[in-house]
């Protein structure tokens, strides 16, 4: 006598699993298939920080004025010049133009110190200044000379 096939596909699969014990339906389509894959831990590897909400910003443009260099800044031997960037990045950066004014008594201007910034980088329009950075010594800076400093790197003006 010859088998009659099952009318549907859901029959089908019914009549398999009969003939089939060992085999377990699985509980819905939606259910997690377990994974025969042990999870790993990451060595060493931390996890990522959220990255924090970027603060608006506009444009900011700055032209040379020679009343914009003041006296009021860091050093009683350099007069800034602020090009606006703090104000129009919410904090985000800062951009002075700095005129050191000579001469420069070695005893102020060579002091040890550094800057509590995520990022600081410098460029020499005009004449030259002697720099030591920790982990890097003694450097001549020169017209045209450009340098970024890591974040609270010691550092300190020679001349």
């Amino acid at each position: 006598m010859a088998k009659k096939k099952p009318a549907s596909r859901t029959a089908a699969k019914s009549a398999a699993l009969k003939k089939s014990p060992a085999r377990k339906p699985a509980a819905s389509k939606t259910a997690a298939k377990p994974s025969a894959r042990k999870k790993l831990k990451a060595k060493g590897r931390a996890v990522p920080a959220a990255k924090r909400a970027r603060p608006k910003q506009r444009i900011a443009i700055s032209h040379h004025r020679e009343e914009d260099f003041k006296a009021d800044g860091l050093r009683a031997y350099a007069h800034y010049r602020d090009l606006g960037i703090a104000a129009a990045t919410d904090g985000l950066a800062q951009a002075h133009v700095i005129r050191l004014i000579g001469p420069c008594n070695p005893a102020e201007v060579s002091k040890l110190h550094f800057h509590d910034l995520d990022f600081q980088m410098v460029y020499v329009l005009k004449g030259w200044v002697k720099t030591y950075m920790e982990g890097q010594g003694e450097t001549l800076m020169q017209e045209g000379s450009a340098w970024t400093q890591p974040p609270r790197i010691k550092h300190l003006i020679m001349d």
